[in-house]
């Protein structure tokens, strides 16, 4: 099952990197959890559509440094490339710890910040 979760997860942010977010969503379940620690949570899969495009107002590009699988869990760590409203890039370091319910992304704890070059 670990490496079936896997390969969810890469599906779902190749969706993401296309500007597809109904094709991201359809790896959720309905009642999706999202905790961003520190700053939102985000209640169900309506929740997330009608965020995605208010933080990926152009797609995202990752970086994944790791994927680590254990039973309902996959962890991702890496970088992700936003640009803000006016059109910069930024770079954020991540990790995300997603668990799964029947091969579907049902809750995330996402650990994000923005990466200093110094």
């Amino acid at each position: 099952m670990s490496d079936a979760n896997k390969q969810t997860l890469e599906k779902a942010n190749a969706a993401i990197t296309q500007g597809d977010f109904e094709g991201f969503l359809k790896f959720c379940t309905e009642d999706t959890k999202w905790i961003f620690v520190g700053d939102r949570t985000l209640d169900g899969k309506k929740a997330v559509r009608e965020w995605m495009p208010t933080a990926y107002k152009e797609p995202p590009t990752f970086d994944v440094h790791r994927l680590i699988a254990e039973g309902e869990f996959v962890t991702a760590i890496g970088e992700i490339t936003l640009k803000d409203d006016a059109g910069k890039a930024t770079t954020h370091a991540y990790c995300d710890v997603w668990r799964f319910e029947d091969g579907k992304l049902a809750e995330l704890h996402a650990f994000v910040i923005e990466a200093r070059l110094d």
